[in-house]
């Protein structure tokens, strides 16, 4: 029996609040969503950003949001299909790699080890929080700035103000910082994983996202890879968002055995 249960995981500088829409449109499916949060993030976008810094979020470490989240899925009655975005997507990836998953989709994944790139939009956007010349402790807040280059460009001004005040939230540094020595398996078998990614996203190139997927290299299993035109970071949100989420579904309905 296929799985009926999906798991989103949202990335940094969010929370379970991005996948709004995903989850009412694979609730309409007949899927059950749940879309726990990275800990401490249980708690609404206005108390997140009243807290900074907030001595607990200096503390998080993709380690802990790892813990968290496989504990989490161990604990549901089904082996679940997992979305993630960004982070989220590189979650998902080491997820799968735990055997967590029926099905797996990283969207706009950020890359595990060994994955790389020197492209001018990817450094750009990732040195504020990777930086060694900031102290770990030291939570990091997405100006608006920032999240106009990084996150929604190519959006109508308006719609990236609203989209900002709606979603973003301070970050631990220590969560991107150990990313960067997260060990994928890329060559054990594994479920069916797609990758997707944005041409016009930024913070992590479409480039970037086909080259993860290049890496993958177990005969036996199932690793797709596909890009929308035009799409930024925010994919999952941004106008069209629905063609995105719709793929998705389709391609569960092909290989969510």
């Amino acid at each position: 029996m296929s799985a009926q249960t999906v798991v989103f995981v949202h990335g940094m500088y969010m929370t379970p609040l991005c996948w709004e829409q995903w989850v009412n449109r694979f609730q309409g499916q007949g899927y059950r969503c749940r879309a726990p949060a990275w800990p401490g993030r249980d708690q609404s976008v206005e108390i997140l950003r009243q807290r900074h810094p907030d001595p607990q979020l200096s503390r998080l470490t993709l380690s802990n949001v790892l813990s968290s989240l496989t504990d989490f899925i161990k604990q549901l009655d089904e082996k679940p299909i997992l979305i993630g975005h960004s982070m989220g997507g590189l979650i998902v990836q080491l997820l799968l790699n735990k055997d967590l998953a029926a099905s797996a989709i990283a969207i706009d994944s950020a890359p595990p080890f060994g994955v790389l790139t020197t492209k001018w939009s990817f450094l750009k956007s990732n040195w504020p929080h990777i930086t060694p010349f900031a102290a770990q402790s030291d939570p990091i807040v997405m100006t608006f700035e920032r999240f106009l280059y990084a996150f929604a460009n190519s959006l109508p001004l308006d719609m990236q103000r609203a989209v900002y005040e709606r979603y973003i939230v301070p970050e631990s540094r220590r969560v991107p910082r150990e990313s960067l020595t997260a060990k994928v398996d890329f060559k054990q078998p594994h479920a069916p994983l797609l990758f997707i990614a944005g041409s016009a996203d930024n913070i992590i190139p479409a480039s970037l996202n086909k080259s993860n997927y290049a890496k993958y290299r177990s005969a036996t299993s199932v690793t797709e890879f596909k890009e929308f035109a035009g799409r930024t970071h925010y994919i999952v949100g941004q106008p069209g968002w629905e063609e995105v989420a719709d793929y998705v579904l389709d391609w569960l309905h092909q290989h969510n055995a």
